[in-house]
């Protein structure tokens, strides 16, 4: 591709394609590797992993390539408010009893995952630690510099964006509200973050001086050409690998997403109790139907999670949290490499096109 940024020189990318860190089983150690081995930056999400499976995460993606790859955890974010469970566990109840499972049991606030994770994530000498849901604290930022990692951060607004520069920020990803997943808000209200990648990238472009990474509904490459023409520095993209071979999540939520389209997706905080994009299905349509039976997150994730694991093994997607972007008319079944390939010659021939 005729294109090379200062990020992508930094990163050694031979493309400026990222495949977004998707928690959850989303992306896998063989997704992660093959995009990284195809000339883009492959991403761990590992929020709801342990010290010893990032580590065990990242061994994988090192024995399949020497090429650089990222980690990213959820910056840690204040703990829940107490509040009456009966309500959400009175939901969810009958969605156990269907898929086979026992009553639904009260979540208990966790402890703090992030020292622990982190550590782990020091350890495993990747490339690229990045965060969402807010600024992680000052001495985590100065460890993973000092380590030679780059630290990356994610903003839905300009002041959001501005905030992770001065906090000392490598680079910044502009999540714009086409975005499938969580919600990456962090200094704002969620209803007033919500602005479109077309809009919030050239915004943040010219409010810092690190590179922008755009993100939110980019599917091919004409959205990478247009991302480019609007100043950033690189792509990241999440529904787009979903359907990929290697992708972690079950069949059934691929289908979902290759059957989908545009209108498809709603922002909930069915599955979670936080903000995030997702193909509508029965279980967001029920739970969303009483919102104030929600629990805040994380425990609102953790009560759903017995039953999204079970959906996920019995192929019911009716129950599964299907995260995905507006762009979900264009998703293929292909390989990572397959679709990288793909999206570089789409990308050369959008560019092409554009100058005449």
């Amino acid at each position: 591709m005729p294109v090379r940024t200062d990020l992508m020189q930094r990163l050694a990318l031979t493309h400026p394609i990222i495949q977004a860190p998707m928690a959850g089983g989303g992306d896998t150690p063989a997704l992660a590797a093959a995009v990284s081995e195809a000339g883009g930056l492959g991403s761990l999400g590992a929020a709801y992993l342990s010290p010893a499976q990032i580590a065990e995460a990242a061994q994988a993606v090192r024995a399949r390539t020497a090429k650089p790859f990222a980690i990213n955890l959820f910056s840690p974010t204040p703990a829940p408010a107490a509040s009456d469970p009966t309500p959400a566990l009175a939901r969810v109840a009958p969605f156990h009893a269907e898929l086979g499972l026992p009553a639904p049991e009260t979540p208990t606030p966790p402890a703090d995952p992030f020292p622990a994770q982190f550590a782990a994530v020091l350890e495993s000498g990747v490339a690229v630690f990045s965060v969402t849901f807010g600024i992680p604290p000052a001495d985590a930022i100065q460890a993973a510099k000092a380590r030679g990692m780059l630290f990356v951060g994610t903003a839905t607004t300009v002041e959001e964006a501005v905030a992770l520069e001065r906090a000392g920020a490598d680079a910044v990803v502009a999540q714009g509200s086409e975005a499938g997943g969580h919600r990456g808000t962090f200094a704002a209200e969620f209803g007033a973050a919500m602005i479109g990648t077309m809009a919030l990238v050239p915004q943040v472009v010219d409010a810092v001086r690190i590179p922008v990474i755009a993100s939110g509904g980019i599917m091919d490459g004409r959205g990478i050409a247009a991302a480019l023409a609007l100043g950033a520095s690189a792509v990241q993209m999440g529904t787009a690998f979903l359907t990929c071979d290697e992708a972690g999540v079950a069949d059934a939520y691929k289908q979902q997403i290759l059957d989908a389209r545009e209108d498809a997706t709603r922002v909930t905080r069915a599955f979670s109790g936080r903000p995030a994009r997702g193909i509508a299905n029965r279980a967001m349509d029920t739970l969303d139907s009483a919102a104030e039976a929600i629990l805040p997150f994380p425990l609102q994730n953790a009560l759903t999670r017995p039953m999204r694991v079970a959906a996920g093994k019995q192929g019911r997607a009716e129950f599964l949290s299907l995260w995905a972007g507006q762009g979900v008319r264009l998703a293929r079944r292909q390989t990572a490499a397959e679709l990288v390939l793909r999206l570089v010659e789409e990308t050369e021939r959008a560019l092409r096109r554009a100058v005449g």
